[in-house]
């Protein structure tokens, strides 16, 4: 009977959730999925020099938001200190650990002295470790503080990593590890192998800067007599000039990508796509379609070039997706944010009585969808909106035209659009109507439309006058336009 797969996601609660936390979180989860597996989540608390206050709530927000969800209960290992402790007592009497009374003092002098010569390795030098029995005894009874530190044997540590292959380390250049530090606490090393060994972790999928630490871990199973589970390091995730990720390459908190209105459809699509290769031309995958396809066999060991042009076309195509009415919701907040709507949801500053205010919305929302790249740049593309715009007169005039001609087109505008009845006021209709007219009087469409879109948007760039006009309505159209002419 096989084993039932299990992985895990073990972050710290040491600051914000970033996106390469989130990836080790989604290809754990895919890899459980794929295999009707399990997907538990631990969070490593122990140590509590580096716990920052609502990191758990980050994290639990960033799962919940992506859509990853975790099986049974959450561990917290600051709870279980007492069978860590148990464990490294045991090493220590079967040989495979000792105590260290070396104080930092005594490290600090013992790297100074390695690096003397230059040299950039330092390691502890196992002084601790030819005490004598007797001298062990007697420092512990007398409460000399202390750790507990991993003898590494002699020889190699071999593994196969599912995506970089054969791993082989010789345990020379492996340093004897603190396993319990003097406060009681265990480290990282210690309490990840008794947890996933506890937990009956099958497949560890984590960050490649763990990867030095895996033989300390194999050493840990082989002295346990533990079997030992499948590793899997994923790459990192670089910033196009293949420098570390930072925030000048674009968010790289979850909770920032969140409040910058990306959708966590194209979030969680994007960060699948870094360092998994479907094999196919498919770049667009939901969730489930994700936890159908994933395979550990094609992700990549090369590390993975975050690209935010790339995370904004996905999330314009997931935005274009969405039914309209919902779109309109997600958006209200960014108009809150940016002053056009109260906290009701009502419109500020309106020029003339409008629609409804979510019909009103909707409107102006529908008109954007089509262009929008992220649910923060609704604000900033529609102001035109919801405050009249302060039209600049040199604007208006569209290339050859002069000053004179753009106000004989504009004061055409406000006495043909005045005549439109209220139930043909549509962009299609007003289209029909007002490029027949322009032509019948000789007029050019460049001339007479680029200062009536001005004229409703105060912007060089803007969906189309018709567009606007439909949305606007025809009292405020007609207002602007009046507005605009001298």
């Amino acid at each position: 009977m096989s084993t039932q797969i299990k992985t895990r996601f073990a972050p710290s609660p040491t600051g914000e959730m970033h996106i390469g936390n989130l990836r080790s979180a989604l290809f754990a989860y895919l890899f459980a999925q794929k295999n009707q597996g399990e997907f538990i989540l631990r969070i490593e608390d122990t140590d509590q020099t580096r716990y920052q206050e609502g990191s758990v709530d980050a994290i639990l927000g960033g799962l919940e938001w992506a859509g990853i969800k975790y099986d049974g209960e959450i561990t917290y290992q600051s709870k279980r200190i007492a069978i860590y402790q148990k464990y490294a007592d045991e090493l220590v009497k079967a040989g495979h650990a000792y105590h260290c009374f070396c104080t930092a003092d005594d490290l600090a002098t013992m790297r100074q002295e390695q690096t003397a010569d230059g040299s950039t390795v330092t390691r502890y030098d196992r002084r601790c470790l030819n005490l004598s029995a007797e001298e062990v005894k007697a420092k512990l009874a007398a409460g000399t503080p202390h750790v507990i530190r991993l003898k590494v044997p002699t020889g190699e540590t071999e593994f196969i990593d599912l995506i970089r292959g054969k791993v082989k380390i010789n345990n020379a250049d492996v340093d004897d590890q603190i396993l319990l530090k003097s406060d009681g606490f265990p480290t990282y090393h210690l309490a990840n192998v008794i947890d996933d060994h506890e937990m009956g972790i099958t497949h560890v999928i984590r960050a490649e800067e763990w990867l030095p630490s895996t033989p300390k871990h194999i050493i840990l199973y082989q002295m346990f007599g533990w079997e030992i589970p499948a590793f899997a390091h994923l790459s990192m995730v670089l910033a196009p000039d293949r420098s570390k990720l930072s925030k000048r390459h674009g968010a790289t908190s979850v909770l920032e990508f969140k409040n910058l209105g990306y959708l966590p459809e194209a979030v969680v699509n994007y960060i699948a796509l870094l360092g998994w290769n479907p094999g196919t031309e498919q770049e667009v995958f939901s969730l489930a379609e994700l936890e159908q396809e994933f395979d550990l066999a094609k992700v990549n060991k090369a590390g993975a070039i975050f690209d935010i042009e790339k995370l904004n076309w996905l999330n314009g195509h997931y935005i274009r997706q969405k039914e309209l009415g919902e779109l309109t919701k997600m958006c209200v907040p960014y108009l809150q944010q940016a002053g056009y709507l109260d906290e009701k949801s009502e419109i500020r500053n309106q020029g003339s009585e409008i629609k409804e205010s979510f019909e009103y919305i909707k409107l102006v929302v529908g008109l954007e969808q089509e262009r929008l790249k992220k649910l923060s740049e609704i604000g900033e593309r529609t102001k035109y909106f919801f405050v009249r715009p302060k039209v600049d007169q040199k604007m208006l005039v569209w290339k050859k035209s002069t000053p004179a001609e753009t106000q004989e087109r504009l004061q055409f505008l406000l006495e043909f659009l005045a005549t439109v009845p209220e139930e043909n006021w549509t962009r299609n209709t007003l289209e029909e109507v007002l490029v027949q007219e322009i032509k019948k009087r000789g007029y050019g469409n460049g001339d007479t439309l680029w200062p009536m879109r001005v004229a409703l948007s105060g912007e060089e760039k803007s969906p189309s006058p018709f567009e606007i006009a439909e949305v606007l309505g025809k009292d405020e159209t007609v207002e602007r336009i009046k507005m605009s002419v001298n």
